[in-house]
Order: structure tokens, then sequence, then C-alpha cells
């Protein structure tokens, strides 16, 4: 079973990830900002990340810098708002493999952990 950390600031967008992933059979973990993303990739290695980018104390560029750092073949997807395009495109150029716009279409959503696992 594949495993998902879902990062996200916001209760609501984390859950609905979570309980998504979880009903197709992920094993899911999730954290509220960067610094415990960083913590969670270290302790269980997640086959996929969903990182949003917007969020407090540390955000997800300055997350994925150091899950990238960590594990350079770390399969990161950003999650982000609109209007956020310069931002994805600096996250794909650190090392994102994908992003999914919020609010996100649920199966929009599941291509993107399909493709980074495949």
């Amino acid at each position: 079973m594949a495993r998902v950390l879902v990062v996200d600031d916001a209760v609501f967008a984390r859950m609905k990830c979570v309980r998504l992933l979880a009903e197709k059979g992920f094993s899911v973990d999730e954290a509220k900002n960067g610094a415990e993303a960083i913590e969670m990739y270290r302790t269980h290695r997640p086959d996929v990340v969903l990182l949003d980018i917007t969020m407090p104390d540390m955000d997800g560029l300055a997350a994925l810098k150091e899950i990238i750092e960590i594990d350079p073949n770390a399969k990161v997807a950003m999650v982000s708002a609109m209007g956020q395009r310069a931002m994805v495109m600096e996250a794909l150029e650190l090392g994102a493999r994908d992003f999914v716009m919020k609010p996100f279409d649920t199966g929009r959503l599941l291509q993107a952990v399909q493709k980074l696992m495949s």
C-alpha cells in the first residue's frame, strides 16, 4: 500500500485529501506546516507528498527544498491556489514533479498521485 503525506495548514482541505486517499486504499499521513512535513518525511519516507505552497511558519517552497535535500528522488506535487503561477513554476524548478490547483478536483488529485507513483 502506497503512503502519501498530505501537507496543508487548512484543516478542511487536509481532511478532504486524507479522506479521499484513504478511501482509495492509500496509507495517509498529514502535516499542518512545512516543518512538520520535513519531520514526517524523515520518519515515514512516503511514496508521494502533496505539499501546499502557502503555509505559516515554513511555506511549501522551503519545505520542498529540504525534502529534496533529504531525498533527491522525492515525489512531490505542489498544491496551489489560483494566482500562484510564479510559485508553482519555482517549485517545479526546485524538484516538484506536478501540481494540483485548489480547490482541487478529486479526479485530478488522484491522477497526480497515481502519476507520481508510476
